[in-house]
């Protein structure tokens, strides 16, 4: 046995699991055609400017997780480049890039290898995989709508809709968030004391992100949490109104978490995250939401978005029969005047479309 082994954290890709990986983003695309969402892809590195903005300076990503090196120019310059720790951010730096706001609506699936520096576990590896998809210039409910259909449309192709629960939220508009965001500063303001060190920064930060600590003692605290649903607006519930509707006109079947919140201010309205049960502590195999200033904030115009990711290696540790092999024909050539011909007769199958395996 060799001692050269993968960098901790990566995994090499061997036939029968790359046959598992194709079938899931094979089958997620073909099912986002069918939505109108096309195939695009960003570099696998992009300058750091564009997930400070976007994930924030503050937060683990961009502090502890993400993979940089130092790109050197001819005049001795350097500037720092990382390899993308998520795609959302990519594709809309790529939509800015290219000048797209004169095309809206626009509709984009993608699928790539991620990076992220933390602890390797069952389903969640240094260097990572996902499928996604970004809906642009449509600020209306029907929007978010369609990319949860189109997501749960994905899960039944690939079987696992009955292993797979759909959980929703509201984060309300602009001025819903502010008066929540008050409201948990009140109330954990209170009980500083008793909140982990990681908390009291986020009270000061980000106070959303206490509601998604791990932490015993903060998860008793948030038990009694003040609820987002007393702070929405009229407009935000008749939004949230819709959205719930347009799923169950459609029959997709969802649970609401209200504890279920996106810490970025560039989010609002619909969150969600498709969970399961059958992976251990890595739960969510796909999730997502609207997030109408990401654009706005990265420097861009004003542009409507909602879309989501999934993870490719979660959806296929899921599957429940693994895609069958190519299965060739095999040509046994007998005699030397057949050997001879073999070759020949073997490029002419298969410049016709058969798979040979020539004996």
């Amino acid at each position: 046995m060799s001692t050269l082994q993968p960098v901790r954290g990566t995994h090499d890709l061997l036939p029968a699991e790359m046959r598992r990986h194709r079938h899931v983003t094979e089958t997620a695309r073909l099912v986002a055609e069918r939505y109108g969402y096309l195939l695009m892809a960003t570099p696998i590195f992009e300058f750091t400017e564009v997930f400070k903005r976007t994930l924030g300076e503050a937060t683990d990503i961009v502090t502890k997780e993400m993979y940089s090196f130092a790109a050197s120019e001819r005049d001795g310059s350097a500037q720092s480049i990382p390899l993308r720790p998520e795609n959302t951010a990519s594709v809309c730096r790529a939509f800015m890039s290219n000048g797209l706001q004169q095309e809206l609506p626009l509709k984009f699936f993608y699928a790539g290898p991620m990076f992220r520096h933390e602890r390797p576990q069952k389903g969640r590896q240094r260097q990572f995989h996902q499928i996604g998809i970004e809906l642009f210039g449509v600020p209306e409910p029907a929007g978010d709508v369609e990319i949860i259909a189109c997501g749960q449309r994905i899960l039944d192709a690939l079987g696992l809709s009955d292993r797979i629960t759909l959980e929703l939220n509201t984060l309300g508009d602009p001025a819903s968030r502010q008066a929540y965001r008050a409201a948990l500063v009140d109330y954990f303001g209170g009980q500083r004391d008793k909140l982990s060190a990681e908390s009291r920064e986020r009270l000061e930060r980000n106070p959303l992100r206490i509601l998604d600590s791990k932490d015993a003692g903060d998860r008793a605290l948030v038990a009694g949490a003040p609820a987002f649903a007393e702070h929405l607006s009229p407009a935000s519930v008749e939004f949230f109104e819709q959205v719930k509707a347009g799923l169950e006109q459609l029959g997709i079947a969802y649970r609401l978490n209200p504890r279920l919140v996106r810490g970025l201010d560039y989010y609002c309205h619909t969150a969600f995250e498709f969970t399961t049960e059958h992976l251990g502590a890595q739960g969510t195999v796909m999730g997502g939401g609207r997030y109408d200033y990401l654009i706005e904030t990265m420097g861009g115009p004003p542009t409507a978005g909602v879309g989501w990711a999934a993870g490719v290696e979660r959806l296929a540790m899921m599957l429940l029969q693994d895609p069958p092999a190519p299965r060739p024909f095999v040509l046994v050539p007998i005699g030397p005047a057949a050997e001879a011909a073999a070759p020949k007769l073997a490029d002419d199958l298969r410049r016709a479309g058969h798979a040979i395996d020539l004996g």
